[in-house]
């Protein structure tokens, strides 16, 4: 059949070629393309500011403060008043190379301490200068450090005494304060150099008192001040103050699973550092009581008798250690030694070595009993109560 055109069903499909715009129609497009960006470009500047610079932009006028608050101001008046008695502790450790002859000098420990007096004395924690070979000590808002001589530690309480030499140099020490009428929720402030950033201040109150706490050594330190204010690794030894400025403690520890500050801290009651201080620096040590008129042979010469104990190497004539019956090394008439008492225990407590026996007597009161137990040389024992007294100091130490 032929084709009939005038069908639409039957008309042939002719495909047009495909066909740019024309130079007028691509000059409109782009500029409503133009005009379409900008807008966005402005509505942008002024939703988020961007480099704009049809404002008008000048610093905003200050708004007057007024005075401080008291409670500011009398933070700020301790930390201005303590500040330059507060020091940085630090020690290193000598070493020696293995295989040659070089030495190693090894940082230790780092802490902080404190004036104590105008000669010279810093006091820091034990455990800060423990073990070590040199001791620095850089005074506030110094960068050349001091070398330190230890004049004497104290274990028990976490004390140490250092002293400096700094001729012509004026030392601040902190004004003593009182422990034995704290209060919890009384404000303390402590300074120290917390992971070496020397000078920090924090604030807080007393928590709680006469908290104890075991060391890692096993040293049980108690009577202690516990405190929310932040101490950290680097605290050691600092001050913690009262509101007048008054040294109430030694920042000694904290408690804390990360090893930063959980806002549980301690430290030493400033009535027992009041009492250990003088005494390490008179003595170097602390002596407590003591059994008047007896001196002593050191372990090793006790040891290498094979003998279990505290041997008496003298006692004072006249003493009421010679009133007692105690009797020290002497010779016979034949010209041989005899072998002094051995004091193998005191209140119940063996006592082995020198410092078994000074420990049991540290707990004694002057003129109260201390019972010992003391093996004679003839190998028999006895019991003997004695009186124990204050040391006195070397000055006024007759001579034996």
């Amino acid at each position: 059949m032929a084709n009939d055109y005038t069908d639409p069903w039957n008309r042939p499909r002719h495909r047009q070629p495909w066909q740019l715009p024309g130079p007028v129609t691509t000059l409109t497009l782009g500029l409503i393309l133009g005009i379409l960006c900008y807008q966005a470009y402005l509505t942008i500047q002024d939703r988020f500011g961007g480099f704009s610079r049809s404002y008008d932009a000048a610093p905003r006028p200050v708004t007057p403060r007024g005075d401080l608050g008291q409670d500011e101001q009398t933070t700020i008046d301790v930390y201005n008043r303590s500040r330059e008695s507060v020091v940085n502790v630090t020690s290193q450790v000598v070493k020696q190379g293995r295989w040659s002859m070089d030495v190693f000098r090894i940082p230790a420990g780092t802490g902080t301490g404190f004036v104590w007096d105008e000669r010279g004395f810093i006091v820091t924690n034990n455990h800060v200068i423990k073990g070590a070979s040199e001791v620095e000590v850089t005074m506030a808002g110094e960068k050349t450090p001091y070398k330190a001589k230890v004049v004497g530690t104290y274990p028990d309480s976490d004390i140490a005494v250092l002293q400096i030499s700094a001729p012509g140099r004026k030392f601040q020490p902190l004004p003593i304060g009182a422990s034995n009428d704290l209060k919890v929720g009384q404000k303390v402030f402590a300074i120290g150099n917390p992971f070496g950033l020397d000078q920090t201040l924090t604030t807080g109150i007393i928590s709680a008192l006469d908290r104890s706490l075991q060391g890692d050594d096993g040293t049980v330190l108690g009577n202690l001040v516990q405190t929310d204010a932040a101490i950290n690794p680097g605290n050691s030894g600092g001050p913690l103050l009262d509101s007048a400025g008054r040294l109430i403690g030694v920042n000694t520890a904290i408690i804390s699973p990360g090893g930063g500050s959980a806002g549980v801290g301690f430290a030493v009651p400033v009535d027992e550092v009041n009492k250990i201080v003088p005494q390490l620096i008179r003595n170097g040590r602390i002596m407590g009581m003591e059994i008047e008129g007896l001196t002593y042979l050191s372990d090793q010469i006790t040891a290498s008798l094979r003998l279990k104990g505290v041997m008496i190497s003298r006692v004072r004539p006249g003493s009421e250690a010679e009133a007692a019956g105690l009797e020290g090394v002497k010779q016979s008439r034949r010209g041989s030694t005899l072998i002094g008492d051995l004091i193998q225990s005191c209140d119940g407590v063996e006592t082995n070595r020198i410092v078994d026996l000074e420990a049991a007597l540290r707990k004694k009161k002057p003129g109260e009993e201390a019972v010992l137990i003391v093996m004679g040389r003839d190998g028999t024992k006895r019991t003997v109560k004695i009186a124990v007294s204050a040391p006195q100091s070397k000055a006024e130490r007759p001579e034996q």
